[in-house]
């Protein structure tokens, strides 16, 4: 009688998890969910500098200089001002502007200048030092300490592939709709003189374009898409 009772209680046992298991809900094996941030982007792969597209079009990237407006004098201005315009004036083409603010730590920085000031022996120069020093510690509690950096972005679309190979991007599918080598020779062939007309003209403003090189470009979008934790104000 134990032995049947046994038998029947694995029997519905078995019957109940056999029943949960046919259940769409509760069959689904626990497996994780794996993905990666670049399945998400529109970006195909970097090369030669030049940033590639999942659709056929590309990009090139450029890091400006910063101009300190405000401390120019009034004639200074007008001419910077004369400059832009006639910058954008120019233009025959789009392009993206981006500013990217961070959050800075300087405490490293601050230890860096406590150490080089331990070496000082002119009693002026200490003076001097240490009233630099609680100028700065001062200014890091009444505000926050932003770094910025200055982009532009130059695009190349699609279209400028032409209407043939544009219409393959509607067709075929994958990570590019046709050859990279392709992409990347007609991407320099626009891209070039207008990285070139910007850069000209930049310097008549007193900016400084660089074009970002694959290693760069990929320290900054990864930057971007995994950004750091902000970072927390230390007392100094």
């Amino acid at each position: 009688m134990k032995n049947n009772n046994n038998n029947n209680k694995t029997g519905s046992n078995g019957g109940v998890k056999g029943l949960i298991s046919k259940i769409p809900f509760f069959g689904t094996p626990d497996i994780p969910l794996k993905g990666t941030t670049q399945d998400h982007l529109p970006i195909a792969d970097i090369i030669d500098d030049i940033v590639l597209y999942k659709d056929g079009g590309a990009a090139i990237v450029l890091e400006t200089s910063s101009l300190n407006f405000g401390l120019l004098s009034e004639k200074e201005q007008g001419a910077v001002v004369a400059a832009f315009a006639a910058l954008i004036n120019s233009l025959s083409f789009s392009i993206q502007i981006m500013i990217r603010t961070q959050r800075k730590d300087i405490s490293g920085y601050i230890n860096f200048f406590d150490e080089a000031a331990s070496k000082i022996t002119n009693p002026k120069l200490i003076a001097i030092t240490q009233s630099y020093r609680d100028f700065i510690t001062e200014s890091i509690k009444k505000k926050t300490v932003l770094g910025k950096r200055f982009f532009i972005v130059i695009p190349f679309n699609q279209l400028e592939l032409g209407v043939t190979k544009s219409a393959q991007t509607i067709l075929k599918s994958g990570p590019l709709p046709f050859p990279k080598g392709y992409v990347l020779k007609k991407a320099k062939v626009t891209l070039f003189p207008k990285r070139d007309h910007l850069v000209r003209q930049a310097g008549r403003l007193g900016l400084k374009l660089k074009q970002l090189t694959t290693h760069e470009l990929i320290d900054l979008y990864w930057q971007i898409n995994n950004p750091e934790p902000p970072a927390v104000k230390k007392d100094i």
